[in-house]
Formats: C-alpha cells, structure tokens, sequence
C-alpha cells in the first residue's frame, strides 16, 4: 500500500499566527541543512513515518520538491531516499473545468494503479474525494492536514485507524 506524502503545509507547517518550534539537526546531515524552512520540521516524523512502514505501508514523496525531498527532507527524518511522483506537464491534464480534483489527484490514482493509497496533504478537498472514489477501485484515505501545524498525533491516529482498519492493508 502507498503513502503520498506532500511536504510543504504537510510536513513543513506554514501559516500559524504563532512562532514555529525550531529543531536542530537530529544527527550528522552529510550537507548542511539547505532549505530555509528545514528547521520547521519535526525530526521525529521521520520515526513516526516509518512505524507505519511497517503495517505494510510504502512512502512515496507526492510534492513539487520533487528529488530534493530526498537530498534535504529524507536525511533530516532519518528516513531512506524514497520513490518520487513525476508529475505532468501542466498541459499533459486536460482541464475539468471549474470543479476539478486537485491537480495531483489524477497522477496520484495513476500512481497507484488500482492499488490501495493514502494521501496526506493540505490541500484535499471533497471533490478530490470524490474523484478517487468513482474511478479507483481499491481502498484509498485523502486525508486533509491542517497547513498551519503539519502531521500531528491526530493525524497519524487517523492513518494507523485506516491502516489497521477492515479496509486498510494492515487488516488484511
């Protein structure tokens, strides 16, 4: 089963009225951390995230940090360099008009080609939802992180609910 994980809003926060908790380099990073942002990130995600790895579950970077997510992100989370969503050109999709899936929605089911996924990211919406449901046949969680504190415990009990849950991989 797959587990796209968006970055920025995801597990990079942004928006809060409140200042950010800034962490320091869990380990030695083979490069000092480049992005300004990094230091936004909570290192024990990079656990968290591979506990669920371990109910069956495949991580997949699913963000426009495309590669990057792994030379910077990964070595920060402690996790291994991870597979990466080659998104389409822009004009490769046709428009859906005006009430269409988000634009990573219908790459993400080709992804998965008819297997079960989990997408976390702050940018679903119930028409992606929807989208998912009509044409991808397998099980599949679009959860919504809140943008302003990333994954929190309430969303990792949320996927570990759905994972070991009757549709999840996990249960099965």
């Amino acid at each position: 089963m797959l587990l796209f994980l968006d970055v920025d809003g995801t597990l990079v926060p942004f928006g809060a009225e409140r200042p950010y908790p800034r962490y320091a380099p869990p380990r030695t990073l083979p490069e000092p951390a480049a992005h300004p942002l990094l230091t936004r990130v909570d290192p024990a995600l990079g656990t968290r995230l591979q506990r669920l790895t371990e109910l069956g579950v495949e991580l997949v970077w699913a963000t426009t940090w495309m590669d990057d997510a792994n030379t910077t992100l990964a070595p920060w989370l402690g996790l291994p360099p991870l597979p990466v969503v080659d998104w389409p050109e822009e004009d490769a999709q046709p428009s859906l008009g005006l009430r269409a899936p988000h634009w990573k929605t219908r790459p993400l089911v080709a992804w998965a080609a008819g297997q079960p996924f989990a997408w976390v990211d702050d940018e679903i919406t119930d028409v992606d939802r929807a989208w998912v449901a009509a044409r991808h046949p397998a099980p599949a969680l679009l959860h919504r992180v809140d943008h302003r504190y990333g994954l929190t415990d309430r969303d990792f009990a949320v996927l570990e609910e759905w994972l070991t849950a009757g549709d999840g991989p996990a249960a099965r």
